[in-house]
């Protein structure tokens, strides 16, 4: 059983490695949400002063490192500059077989 195991993680490593964002570095978010939806529009404009006519892709939230553990969305985010609380410009990304 502990042979599988570490094969499993053997085989999921290079996964990990290969994915790659053409801007920034992948993430973990825990949710993704459309940016013109009623409240994440009104979130985004008035308490981070975004623009949300500008954002192109999803908006990201509660977002970190990808890693082996991320259970939720793995993802490339064009503008993640609010400090994991919430990253823009995202795009799901497969690191899965």
């Amino acid at each position: 059983m502990f042979a599988r195991l570490s094969a499993a993680i053997v085989l999921a490593l290079p996964l990990l490695a290969a994915a790659t964002c053409s801007s920034g570095q992948p993430q973990c978010c825990n949710s993704l949400l459309d940016a013109t939806t009623d409240g994440v529009a009104q979130f985004l404009e008035n308490l981070l002063g975004v623009d949300v006519q500008s954002i192109t892709g999803l908006v990201g939230l509660t977002c970190g490192p990808l890693s082996a553990g991320c259970t939720q969305q793995n993802v490339c985010c064009s503008n993640n500059n609010f400090n994991g609380l919430v990253a823009l410009g995202c795009t799901p990304i497969n690191v899965g077989l």
